[in-house]
């Protein structure tokens, strides 16, 4: 059978028009695989936070950030009532998945979506939290890495005794965040009636309460305090070291970083390693696994780290033996 010529040169060009259709349907395509993760967390920028960890691993696996993913953050700068606007603003953005720092966070993105699933970091007990059902098996629409401080305050404060030695400590906490609050300060007095240590509960709500709680605490006659993670104290971390060091106060810490500003003493996990694997869940939930099956992760790896320099400032030696133990001394 004889090909008519015109329908031969009709059907090359189509054939033409589609082929150099196909790399704009290609770049179309990868713009429709561009997902949005919404982030939101305490610190005042991304630079001095965590998130930094997390942001590295998802280049880790891959994402380039304009090219696969956009990432929309929210700092709430230890401002616990932005949460819920922060968290239904990203629900109103229709992101692929929230990461939520600390506690408050997580509950406020819990509160903002049932469907859209959460990956959340630095929350303590997911399950009393009503967060998750059970660590293996979240169910739900939440899961994420925990940070295990329920099974570290006893060491801490045994540890803190051990260096300092004291028979009074004060705990600093932070009413903004009840749940927290109340679960650290069940765990202290504990912990602290083993040592035949009397405790003194203080709360500061924002960063203006500092002064007033450590006037507090010098009142009574305490040379020791316990400070609580928590997200505004961590970014108050430098005024709270300042502040003891005025008082003559030692202090201890759940957070290095603490001890970076300025502090006495620090044990607890590392929470570099929680935001990066935070990636590792997002990258799985991307690919449509589901949050309700991904178990909840804790913390393996734990930091004991002593300022020297602090302790020279208040006239105290640490035993050697102690000193030994520690995985970091700052001199």
């Amino acid at each position: 059978m004889q090909f008519d010529p015109m329908k031969r040169r009709q059907f090359i060009t189509l054939l033409g028009s589609a082929a150099a259709a196909w790399p704009l349907a290609t770049r179309a395509q990868q713009r429709e695989r561009l997902r949005r993760i919404g982030v939101i967390t305490s610190a005042p920028g991304r630079a001095q936070s965590r998130t930094v960890h997390f942001h590295r691993g998802l280049r880790d696996l891959g994402y380039v950030e304009g090219r696969d993913i956009i990432v929309e953050t929210r700092f709430a700068g230890g401002q616990y009532d932005r949460f819920d606007s922060y968290a239904a603003e990203l629900v109103a953005l229709k992101v692929d998945v929230l990461l939520a720092s600390t506690l408050p966070a997580a509950l406020a993105a819990k509160r903002a979506t049932t469907t859209i699933p959460i990956v959340f970091v630095l929350v303590p007990d997911p399950v009393e939290a009503k967060l998750v059902e059970a660590y293996a098996r979240p169910g739900g629409n939440v899961t994420g890495i925990s940070t295990g401080f329920q099974y570290t305050t006893g060491k801490r404060i045994e540890i803190f005794k051990e260096a300092v030695g004291f028979s009074r400590m004060g705990v600093l906490i932070n009413p903004a965040d009840p749940f927290v609050a109340r679960r650290t300060s069940e765990e202290t007095e504990a912990a602290a009636a083993k040592l035949n240590v009397i405790v003194q509960m203080v709360g500061a709500g924002t960063a203006a309460d500092l002064s007033r709680a450590f006037s507090d605490f010098a009142v009574a006659g305490t040379n020791a305090i316990s400070v609580i993670p928590d997200a505004m104290f961590w970014q108050e971390r430098k005024q709270i070291a300042e502040l003891a060091l005025h008082h003559r106060m030692a202090s201890s810490f759940g957070l290095r970083e603490h001890v970076d500003a300025g502090g006495f003493m620090s044990y607890g996990p590392s929470f570099d390693e929680p935001f990066y694997r935070a990636a590792a869940f997002v990258d799985k939930i991307l690919k449509g696994e589901k949050a309700a099956d991904l178990p909840v992760e804790q913390p393996t790896k734990f930091e004991f780290v002593v300022n020297l320099n602090t302790a020279k400032a208040l006239g105290l030696t640490p035993p050697p033996s102690l000193l030994a133990l520690a995985d970091e001394v700052i001199e």
